[in-house]
């Protein structure tokens, strides 16, 4: 009996020989790495209120595979655990005890990562659980100061039709919070552990030179399940926002020059109208930088909280360590800041001072000062220790608050 092959067949046959001659599937395996990271920490919390002292100690274990490449494809497959180390005399969003000032790492184990990527030399395209930090993270990030890093399950497309430029587009239909992996009954509208919904992400980043990067996005987010707060109406932190960033760097010096505009979306309930800006000046020399800047959330004048918002960003990042404002004041925030960072006996030094008033009426919100050194522990390759403090204080808004971070972090 003969076989007869259609020319479909035939050609597909080519191209398995051709892909078979030209690289071995083996080496998915063969240059894929093993991931491991183990993080500790103790943070302190002393808040100016009735509640009690929080002193947390948590361990987040991290361990994956990535593969090696086979004509671009890879795959990674990561899982996190974070165990609480002694008595529970902390409020995680998820452990009932609310007498304690909060500290945001619940127990729990979940899957990290597990994706697909192709990478070519004109983009890439990943499929699955991944990290998306675009930009400054100012917007969209992975809040990976929390134990439990923020991760997004969805598609990433990147195009790179010309040097420096790169055209990025996201779907995500779930977001695994920081406040996970469970809910349970403590959990409220503005802390789910998933965040569900149908969300867009469209940036486009050209560098034209070192000293001018240009970025233009637009920014969808259909947060079907998030609340802006605990008792307040579903979806609304569903948003479109619109912006544009310029910046660049020359001879030491370093700036950046940002503007967005954010509207309702998505079924939000309450119509939204607010602005973004941001100037800041930086300057760097043998190893030290200094930065100054002013941000500004507007707010509104309508009924509850229309502010400019920016839910899945890495606010640990922004307005102060001591994490007062998550939310924008319905009266929105203007952050006058400076900033230093200095070599210091192997490791780094760094600190900053916040202003912080109201970008509508007059109110003076407060002040904060941070301060952090992290170093590399001597004969421990993989091994960074860090200790890091916050303190605010307030004025017109919120309380006094003081925090206190030791952290030791190994990554192999």
């Amino acid at each position: 009996m003969k076989t007869r092959m259609t020319p479909i067949a035939l050609a597909l046959l080519a191209c398995a020989s051709g892909a078979a001659a030209g690289e071995d599937f083996g080496k998915l395996i063969e240059d894929g790495k093993l991931i491991l990271d183990a993080r500790y920490r103790y943070e302190h919390v002393d808040q100016d209120n009735a509640l009690n002292n929080a002193n947390a100690q948590t361990l987040r274990t991290r361990v994956g595979v990535q593969s090696g490449k086979w004509y671009g494809l890879s795959a990674l497959v990561e899982a996190d655990n974070v165990s609480r180390i002694g008595d529970a005399s902390y409020n995680s969003t998820r452990n009932g005890q609310g007498d304690f000032s909060p500290v945001v790492d619940p127990d729990g184990s979940e899957i990290n990562q597990a994706l697909l990527r192709y990478d070519h030399q004109y983009g890439s395209a990943v499929l699955g659980r991944q990290r998306i930090n675009l930009d400054n993270q100012r917007f969209v990030g992975g809040v990976a100061w929390r134990q439990n890093e923020q991760t997004y399950d969805g598609a990433l497309g990147q195009l790179k039709p010309l040097d420096g430029l790169t055209l990025t587009y996201a779907y995500i239909a779930n977001i695994n919070s920081i406040f996970g992996p469970d809910d349970n009954r403590f959990d409220n509208r503005s802390n789910p552990a998933n965040i569900e919904g149908h969300s867009h992400l469209i940036n486009a980043q050209y560098v034209l030179r070192p000293e001018l990067t240009l970025t233009a996005y637009h920014y969808l987010l259909g947060l079907d399940n998030l609340a802006i707060a605990p008792v307040a109406a579903y979806s609304t932190l569903s948003s479109k926002t619109t912006g544009v960033r310029l910046h660049g760097a020359l001879s030491g010096f370093s700036y950046a020059l940002e503007y967005a505009r954010q509207r309702d979306y998505a079924g939000n309930p309450v119509e939204l109208s607010s602005e973004y800006y941001l100037a800041e000046l930086g300057y760097s020399l043998v190893g030290t930088a200094l930065k100054a800047g002013l941000e500004v959330l507007g707010g509104d004048n309508g009924p509850g909280n229309r502010a400019f918002q920016t839910p899945l960003a890495t606010k640990h990042a922004f307005q102060g360590w001591a994490d007062i404002f998550l939310t924008t004041p319905a009266a929105g925030i203007k952050d006058g800041y400076l900033s230093a960072g200095a070599p210091l006996l192997g490791g780094t030094l760094s600190g900053a001072y916040h202003d912080y008033r109201a970008e509508r009426g007059s109110s003076h919100y407060g002040e904060e000062f941070n301060l952090s050194y992290a170093r590399p522990v001597p004969g421990v390759k993989g091994l960074i220790g860090l200790i890091k403090a916050a303190r605010y204080d307030a004025d017109n808004f919120a309380i006094d608050t003081d925090k206190l971070w030791l952290q030791a972090q190994y990554s192999y």
